[in-house]
């Protein structure tokens, strides 16, 4: 019978651990996902957008198999308090994570309808906001892998930078548009860019609360620490879809 149970631990032990891997390869990919979508805009990156774009099936595929290996141990494990918890920001963390890849994917396909001439308008701001939102996912992505509730706070605390980097550069954009209309539809994309960027950044603060839960057993406080005007600057353009994801298509 001890035999028998040690067995049984084991190949618990074992589950959990091939959770964590998938997560962690799954944040991995996605991490490199942004990567290329941000070196796609700095550098006119036209195989980095593409890879971006390419590796969007295989976060989706795993996916999928994460909450079919969570619902498993869920189903059959009947785990107990901080086992309980992972399991179940692993289910929440992977929807999370799917969509950052979503939206890196889409930063890489409007990359390429990206037309100005050298000099015209400035990406500065984009690519500021560009790395601290990566660093943010970087640390989001580490807090998982490591079970660490401090980076997980930091990640929580920068979300009010994310915020503001995209104010300031939703202003900037605005009166490129209005300085000269030929700007319109470069600025447009980049617009659309900048905010999804800003949803990569909730997505790693999402991630950054999860984790946090899941190893405390607490939850951070629900209103965030904001930023600017975010959700202001959002409604001067779009009123009806303020509160909506954009379109990542």
């Amino acid at each position: 019978m001890p035999l028998d149970r040690s067995h049984i631990v084991k190949s618990y032990e074992q589950e959990l651990g091939q959770l964590r891997s998938m997560m962690a390869r799954m944040g991995g990919i996605v991490e490199n996902q942004v990567a290329l979508a941000l070196s796609a805009i700095a550098d006119r990156n036209e195989e980095a957008a593409d890879a971006a774009a390419r590796q969007d099936p295989e976060v989706d595929e795993l996916e999928r198999e994460v909450e079919a290996l969570a619902i498993r141990l869920l189903a059959l494990r009947s785990p107990m308090a901080g086992d309980l918890r992972e399991i179940v920001a692993a289910l929440k963390i992977t929807g999370d994570l799917e969509r950052i890849g979503d939206y890196a994917a889409s930063i890489a396909r409007r990359s390429l309808k990206i037309r100005m001439m050298e000099g015209q308008i400035s990406l500065s701001g984009l690519r500021s906001m560009g790395r601290l939102v990566q660093d943010n996912l970087r640390r989001s992505i580490d807090a998982i892998t490591q079970q660490d509730s401090h980076r997980a706070m930091e990640v929580w605390h920068s979300d009010r930078a994310v915020d503001e980097y995209y104010t300031a550069l939703f202003r900037e954009l605005v009166t490129y548009m209005i300085e000269d209309a030929r700007n319109i539809r470069t600025c447009t994309e980049l617009l659309f860019i900048a905010k999804n960027l800003e949803r990569i950044g909730d997505h790693a603060t999402n991630i950054a609360e999860r984790v946090f839960y899941a190893v405390t057993g607490e939850n951070l406080p629900a209103l965030r620490p904001r930023g600017g005007s975010a959700a202001t600057a959002t409604t001067e353009i779009s009123p009806t879809t303020s509160s909506q994801e954009p379109d990542v298509r």
